[in-house]
């Protein structure tokens, strides 16, 4: 049997507390699976039909890279305010908390070879990996609803940079140079999506951060009206 707390340990310990992936995640990447599909398969008539309402953000192509500024906002805001309103952010934090302080205490018993509390952390291990799996599992289902909605823009940009844009206005200076929104990356992946990416991942991080506090305030707010 190998020693409490070595590496072999710990894989016999994930190994014999491994659960099969539930039905519901399984259901959940074959619905994002389904979505994808139907928006490829329609992404000209699904972004000419957003393209009424997002026109007013594209001026007229002039100013592409603020237009995908200006989408990854939207997207992100979307995708934060779904997860914020369909889950319990104080339930989330608290999980969270309680497996990062797990974490920590399982390292310092590794660090100071302390056996003894090494076996009851590793008791209530499964416990922990159950609670972990279950969040997981939350965070799944919530995905094809997160994606109804985030997919579908991904098919305006596209409209847009295809239809919208001016040629003249295509080419847009990088830090490596300038590139033609329309060309791939690696031969698979538009520059769009990548600039798109650039752009709206540290505005995103900043606004879920944001919205997240806004809405963990507003929960303990009704937590404390309801003790009171």
């Amino acid at each position: 049997m190998a020693n409490p707390g070595s590496p072999e340990q710990m894989r016999e310990v994930q190994n014999q507390n491994m659960q099969p992936m539930p039905m519901s995640t399984m259901f959940g990447m074959f619905a994002v699976l389904i979505i994808m599909m139907v928006v490829m398969m329609f992404r000209d008539a699904i972004g000419g039909a957003l393209n009424v309402v997002f026109q007013v953000v594209d001026f007229g192509g002039q100013y592409p890279v603020l237009t995908l500024m200006i989408a990854g906002i939207i997207m992100i805001t979307l995708s934060t305010v779904i997860r914020g309103v369909l889950t319990d952010p104080v339930e989330q934090a608290k999980s969270q908390h309680i497996q990062s302080e797990f974490n920590t205490e399982m390292r310092l018993a590794r660090t100071e070879n302390n056996l003894f509390k090494l076996k009851k952390l590793q008791e209530i291990q499964p416990q922990m990996m159950q609670e972990s799996m279950a969040q997981s599992t939350k965070m799944m289902k919530m995905m094809p609803i997160t994606m109804l909605f985030i997919i579908p823009i991904y098919a305006w940009i596209y409209y847009f940079v295809t239809n919208t844009v001016p040629v003249e206005l295509l080419d847009i200076a990088m830090p490596w140079g300038t590139t033609n929104l329309n060309d791939t990356l690696l031969n698979f992946m538009p520059i769009w999506i990548v600039i798109y990416t650039l752009i709206s991942l540290p505005i995103g991080q900043l606004e879920t951060k944001l919205i997240n506090y806004i809405l963990f305030k507003r929960r303990l707010a009704k937590l404390d009206a309801g003790v009171a």
